[in-house]
């Protein structure tokens, strides 16, 4: 087993030590069937098993490496279609044809899978830690803010989605895929569309516009922290707290919402 790989599965909080003469049946080439193919495997056990040949990439930034090819771009171009297939599936059949057109679906959608969404995903799977794990020396420096950019995390997992469907197929990652995204999906399903849409939208039949104002800023480059106020008419009618100012106007817009019952 390679150095990366060890540091890679310690991560991910995988690595158990094995007693003398066992062999670790995650190490068994991937289409010898590590789990029973009937199994519902969560997204995180999928990555846990992933072979070397595409773990790798998966967690390989571009700049980590001086051949691009050997980055996670084109396994995230392929996540990113898997992704959406298979939130796409499980929509359709849920939402009647009658109250859910192609531009709800599509909205519901963008929301469940968007960089946001990603990130969370990113975050419960422990993707950060892996990263700074697969990291090589010369790039320490630079890490942290690479594992805390939404487009980073979102770029990784949709990586891992990739490499997981080259290894396991669709059925078994679309799955894993809804499953893991089944929070973010249900969101949407209960907030359809983005809240300062909405909150614009409500307040326009009202003549009346919304402004953001950041209201406070700290925490270093990689950590950075924004507390952003929704002001109408001068008044204050929401605030949120977040990691980006887009995510911090999104809290700020539906606290705003709440307000305006």
């Amino acid at each position: 087993m390679s150095a990366k790989r060890e540091r890679l599965s310690e991560a991910g909080g995988e690595a158990q030590s094995q007693q003398a003469g066992q062999e670790d049946p995650r190490r068994k080439p991937t289409r010898a069937g590590r789990r029973k193919k009937d199994s519902k495997a969560t997204l995180q056990q999928l990555l846990d098993d992933l072979p070397e040949e595409l773990l790798s990439p998966a967690f390989t930034h571009a700049s980590w490496t001086s051949r691009r090819s050997e980055s996670y771009e084109r396994l995230a171009f392929m996540g990113d279609s898997v992704l959406a297939l298979a939130v796409t599936t499980h929509l359709y059949p849920r939402l009647g044809a009658d109250d859910f057109g192609a531009g709800e679906l599509t909205k519901i959608r963008a929301q469940s899978v968007s960089g946001r969404s990603c990130r969370s995903v990113a975050e419960r799977l422990g993707i950060p830690e892996r990263l700074r794990a697969a990291a090589p020396e010369e790039a320490s420096s630079a890490v942290e803010s690479l594992v805390s950019t939404e487009r980073v995390l979102a770029s990784v997992i949709e990586a891992v989605i990739g490499a997981c469907y080259l290894a396991y197929g669709y059925d078994r990652t679309a799955a894993a895929v809804v499953e893991a995204f089944t929070p973010e999906i249900e969101e949407a399903l209960e907030h359809p569309g983005d809240y300062k849409s909405t909150l614009q939208e409500r307040l326009a039949r009202r003549g009346e516009l919304v402004s953001y104002e950041v209201v406070d800023e700290r925490g270093p480059p990689h950590d950075r922290r924004f507390q952003i106020s929704a002001v109408v008419a001068g008044s204050e009618v929401g605030r949120g707290t977040g990691r980006s100012k887009k995510d911090a106007e999104q809290e700020a817009a539906r606290e705003a919402l709440e307000s305006l019952r």
